[in-house]
């Protein structure tokens, strides 16, 4: 490889102080070219603490919070109707089971009457009954029987008349049937 021995540097470059003398010239410090600065618009807007509250604050819908209501109102409605419906029901239900303990409650009632009924009406107690009261029982010698001469007859009833209007009703009634 090649090495270059032409590479010179100037030590006072890196130097603050100028220690190193050289036959070299000065170097005037060049002062560095300012670029024109192109004008940033500042773009933060100072609000006061009171403009701060405000904007913290919530801004309502005056629609939306009037259907808001409404629409809880139709719920709690609702709502309501369906409770009350619910212990209309308990109370039907309580007044029909009440209802068909009586309706046992009668039937058996009934049930033990007709049996008391039915026991002191026996065929032999109605007989005895009847006897105690001078009556017998029905002998041929009673009975009267009786016969028909003619047989059997049937008569046909005459409509009166009609008006007009019935008439003219009747017939379109026919028409159908």
């Amino acid at each position: 490889m090649a090495y270059n021995n032409n590479a010179a540097y100037d030590l006072t470059l890196f130097d603050e102080e100028n220690t190193y003398s050289s036959a070299a010239p000065k170097r005037r410090e060049e002062e560095p070219v300012k670029k024109p600065k192109k004008k940033v618009k500042n773009n933060v807007v100072e609000f006061s603490e009171e403009d701060k509250l405000k904007a913290r604050r919530r801004k309502h819908n005056p629609f939306k919070l009037l259907l808001g209501g409404v629409s809880a109102a139709v719920v709690t409605v609702i709502i309501g109707f369906i409770i009350v419906g619910q212990v209309q029901l308990t109370e039907l239900n309580q007044q029909i089971i009440s209802a068909q303990e009586t309706l046992e409650d009668t039937q058996s009632i009934y049930t033990q009457n007709q049996m008391k009924l039915e026991a002191n009406l026996s065929n032999a107690e109605i007989e005895k009954y009847a006897a105690s009261l001078g009556m017998t029982k029905a002998s041929n010698a009673q009975k009267e029987f009786i016969s028909l001469e003619g047989g059997d007859k049937a008569e046909v009833s005459v409509q009166k008349s009609e008006n007009i209007f019935t008439q003219f009703i009747e017939s379109i009634k026919n028409l159908w049937s």
